[in-house]
């Protein structure tokens, strides 16, 4: 591994930013190669990263929302996650050590998968829903912290039934990784510092993502694979 540490708490960067990372991450997915594979950033930073993936193995780009369940009083602490079709992770220890009861568990299940929804739709735009079953799938974030978002993201995906399902990371905390390396068919994580505080310490750019920049990225690669499409059948036919 090729990290190390400035100062006891304050980490080398391993990343100039999202997209560098993504064209890291993707020369150890080049079996993955080929116009049948399914890239899925995990908005919004793991599309970045998942767009530079998914150009180099010149395959599908299309995204899985998963939004992060707040513990009550603490809307940053995450007991679990859910997706839009109902993948879902919940913390039962930490659901149980704090006593969240059913009935709040209950209310911001169905408000997150409602917001997961509304997502899904904005920030694809004029892109329709990409096809699972059959095909490889790569699940893409910026990094694993606690995994809650990512878990429900490949819970989600299983549901499709793809041919093999793949979660890649840039960077990620050794318990997360391990915690999904079961989740997976295989997963990909370049680094997993021990001494891991978040996953932006890890880039030196590690500022938000738009909106705008999710959409701008889908729209892009749907109208680029379109276009190659049509390159091919020009040739195919002449």
């Amino acid at each position: 591994m090729n990290w190390g540490w400035e100062t006891e708490l304050t980490p080398v960067k391993m990343f100039r930013d999202r997209a560098e990372a993504g064209r890291v991450l993707a020369h150890s997915l080049d079996r993955f190669r080929g116009e049948d594979t399914l890239v899925l950033g995990i908005p919004r930073g793991g599309v970045v990263v998942a767009a530079e993936v998914a150009k180099y193995l010149s395959a599908e780009l299309n995204i899985v929302v998963a939004r992060k369940l707040g513990a009550p009083g603490q809307p940053e602490l995450a007991i679990g996650a859910v997706t839009a079709n109902g993948g879902q992770y919940l913390n039962e220890n930490l659901i149980d050590e704090i006593g969240v009861s059913q009935a709040y568990l209950d209310h911001v299940i169905a408000e997150e998968m409602a917001e997961a929804r509304r997502r899904d739709n904005m920030l694809r735009g004029r892109v329709p829903p990409a096809r699972i079953a059959g095909r490889p799938v790569i699940v893409v974030d910026d990094g694993l912290a606690t995994g809650a978002t990512a878990r429900a993201a490949v819970r989600s995906v299983r549901k499709g039934e793809p041919s093999t399902l793949v979660l890649a990371v840039p960077v990620g905390s050794p318990r997360a990784c391990e915690d999904l390396r079961a989740e997976v068919d295989e997963l990909v994580c370049l680094e997993a510092p021990e001494m891991f505080l978040a996953v932006g310490f890890f880039f030196t750019h590690f500022q938000p993502t738009e909106d705008a920049e999710v959409r701008r990225l889908i729209e892009e690669a749907s109208a680029n694979r379109t276009a190659r499409r049509v390159r091919g059948a020009g040739t195919s036919s002449s």
